[in-house]
């Protein structure tokens, strides 16, 4: 893999292409999201970098990671866009990651409302990286209202089913001139390493991870799987033949005297 392939956002480089989502969070996961996974980017919501609850996520995550709050828990843009000023006030930094889920049921995204909130966000100066459901319409809204990634789901939230809309985000690899990073449903180091392939810029895991028997194990899967998909996608994959077979040694000559 080339030394100089960054992951840039919003003007700001990374060498990682594995970020550490929000939701199932503990200390051993986090130790092993940047030991072993070596995650620079790490997301949590609001409520978890509470001050004056027993525990303070923000207590347990190393000084020289990016955070990604994200807007958990907002319906609407303007929740959505209420939560991120209030991440930024208590010291969050300016990455924000737009999450507006009205459906309790499936937890999909409200893509009208999620362009919205980003359009505003990013007149505000905030980096944003709205969470969606892979449409391309939507996802050129999105960049047009100043998005610095598109993040399209691979699957529902926590289903670890993997990538369930996969010809959807080809699409947006193909069309988008943004980093295109899976978020939600990615369940195993193979998933993670066949989006690589496709082009995507990086992953977002956390239930993954978090359920997994043994946690640092699966996280150095994960940027093996990562880092391995990556460099398939920059090397160029080889050609797929639709019939037939081709030698990959020559045939003949090999029993002359």
């Amino acid at each position: 893999m080339q030394k100089d392939d960054q992951l840039v956002i919003g003007g700001h480089a990374f060498t990682s292409r594995f970020i550490l989502g929000s939701g199932k969070f503990n200390l051993d996961l986090i130790r092993a999201a940047v030991e072993q996974a070596g995650a620079q980017i790490i997301t949590l919501a609001l409520r978890r970098a509470n001050t004056g609850g027993e525990e303070n996520i923000l207590d347990y995550i190393p000084l020289g990671v990016t955070l990604l709050p994200n807007t958990s828990g907002a319906r609407n843009a303007e929740e959505a866009v209420r939560i991120a000023r209030l991440a930024r006030e208590i010291g969050c930094g300016d990455f924000v990651k737009i999450e507006v889920i009205r459906d309790s049921k499936y937890l999909l995204p409200d893509n009208a409302e999620t362009i919205k909130a980003t359009e505003q966000l990013a007149k505000e100066g905030f980096v944003v990286l709205p969470y969606m459901y892979p449409d391309l319409n939507v996802a050129r809204d999105l960049v047009n209202a100043g998005a610095a990634a598109i993040m399209p789901l691979g699957a529902p939230i926590g289903s670890n089913k993997g990538l369930c809309t996969k010809e959807f985000i080809r699409i947006l690899v193909d069309e988008i001139d943004l980093p295109i990073i899976v978020d939600a449903g990615i369940g195993r180091p193979s998933q993670a390493c066949e989006a690589m392939e496709m082009g995507v810029a990086a992953i977002m895991a956390n239930t993954a991870i978090a359920t997994a028997g043994v946690i640092p194990t699966m996280a150095s899967a994960f940027k093996k799987a990562i880092e391995a998909g990556r460099g398939a996608y920059l090397s160029g994959l080889g050609r797929v033949l639709d019939r037939g077979s081709v030698a990959s040694s020559p045939l003949t000559g090999f029993l002359a005297e």
